[in-house]
Order: C-alpha cells, then structure tokens, then sequence
C-alpha cells in the first residue's frame, strides 16, 4: 500500500494570518536547515528564512524549505522583489519584502506572486511545473495554480516615512495579507539611526500597527519579551518575530556567565 504523498508546498499561511489568532515566529539568517527543525520542535508557527540580511543561497534555501515542511512549520522567505520568482519557485508558503512604501509597490509585489489566469485576471508570476513547489511536475497544472494563488501568503514591509504614511492604503491591495513594520530601518530612515525607541519613531510604528489593523489585514513587528509583545497586541498586533541569533546570543552569554 503506497503511503500518503504530501505536496511540497505548505498553503496554511494565509489562513493563519487571517486567522486572528496571534503567530510568533523566528528570522532565521544563518544557513541551517537544523535551525528550522528547531524552531518547529520549540513550537513557533512559523520561520522566516532571511535572505535579505542572511547568508543562505538558493540551494541551502530549498533544504531550510524542506526541513520546514518535514517538521510542521510554516515557512516564509524574505528576500528583494527581483528574487521573488525563484523563491516561490523553492516552495516557500509566503514571502516578505523590504521596502513597501507605497499602493504601487505593493500592487507589483502582488502581482509577481500571482499566477496569470484567463480572462487576464491574476498575476504575472512565470509559469514553471518543474520545481519543488510543483513537485517537479508531479502537482503541475491547474491545480497548483489554484493552490498558489489562493495559498501564497504575501507580507509587505514598512521601513520608510512614505510607508507609514501610506500604511492603511498598502494593506488594503487587494492580495497583501499582512504588513511588517520593520522597526530598525524605519528609524534610520526618519533619521535616528538605530534608536527604533525614540519617542517619535515609536509613534511611527503604533499609527502604521493601528492602520494595518484598520483595514482588516494582520499587521506584525518584532517582539523580544512578553511585555513588548503585549503593548504591541494593544494595536492590533498579530504577527510577532524574534531573530535566532539575538536568541542564540543572549543564551550563549548567559551560558558564559556560570
């Protein structure tokens, strides 16, 4: 008897961040797929391969994803707009980009998640069924068009003056499921340079969490403790990340100190 098959890409994204529920999760940077099994085994929804600030290449990208799917959590990449296509093609459950500053950019990033469909409905995403997400053309077809389309979550980051401005408007496009303020780059971008927990940066981010809110969408930031993470529900917080190596070294330091 032929054991149960399970397709290579995991479509639970979308409905988790429409869900309600709160989501914790971690960036993962560092080229590991071990790494991913251990945030699932800690019981974290989800991980975020970074590979805007991380050091994975594609290849180590594709076995975080497979570690992701063997261990039960769902997997995120974030990565710049021009690797998108390669990404999705890799099997991730839903991406995440830099820089989302305004409707356009958000539209195009939309639009590069989406599969084309008749009638010119749909995206502009390059059809391929010889990848992973497809299970090398085992899934092909309409079928994993349908899936894609209605399973790729599509998060968007805030981390400009111009994006906080136009938050309420970027998370109303129709197929961005969730906002991400990115608090470090926001701050330098307003001109404090590191220091996110400047009075009017804080601001910044509460009035975009509040807009995303707003709109009916998940908005999300990063969390370190259980008290930033329950200030920042109170504006609608959904979507909370920590960084792996902002964990692995405070727990090294404190393992040093005995």
């Amino acid at each position: 008897m032929k054991s149960q098959i399970r397709m290579p890409f995991d479509d639970r994204l979308r409905g988790m961040l429409a869900s309600g529920e709160r989501l914790r999760g971690m960036f993962v940077g560092l080229p590991a797929p071990a790494l991913i099994e251990m945030c699932a085994f800690a019981g974290f929804d989800f991980i975020v391969v970074d590979n805007e600030h991380g050091s994975a290449d594609l290849q180590t990208t594709e076995n975080m994803l497979r570690a992701a799917r063997a261990s039960g959590v769902v997997p995120i990449v974030r990565c710049l707009r021009h690797d998108v296509a390669r990404v999705l093609d890799l099997g991730t459950s839903g991406i995440q980009v830099p820089m989302i500053s305004s409707v356009s950019d958000a539209e195009d990033l939309v639009q590069r998640v989406r599969y084309p469909l008749p009638g010119g409905r749909g995206g502009q995403r390059g059809v391929a069924f010889s990848n992973r997400a497809a299970g090398y053309g085992a899934f092909g077809g309409a079928e994993h068009v349908r899936r894609s389309n209605e399973g790729i979550g599509v998060i968007a980051m805030i981390e400009t003056p111009e994006g906080v401005a136009n938050a309420f408007e970027i998370a109303s496009v129709p197929g961005i499921d969730a906002v991400f303020v990115g608090p470090n780059d926001l701050a330098h971008s307003m001109g404090y340079e590191h220091r996110w927990q400047e009075p009017e940066v804080m601001q910044a981010i509460e009035h975009t969490l509040r807009e995303v809110a707003r709109a009916g969408k998940c908005p999300g930031t990063l969390a370190a403790t259980e008290s930033e993470e329950e200030r920042l529900a109170g504006f609608g917080t959904r979507y909370f990340a920590q960084v792996i190596t902002n964990v692995i070294a405070q727990a090294l330091r404190q393992a040093a100190r005995r």
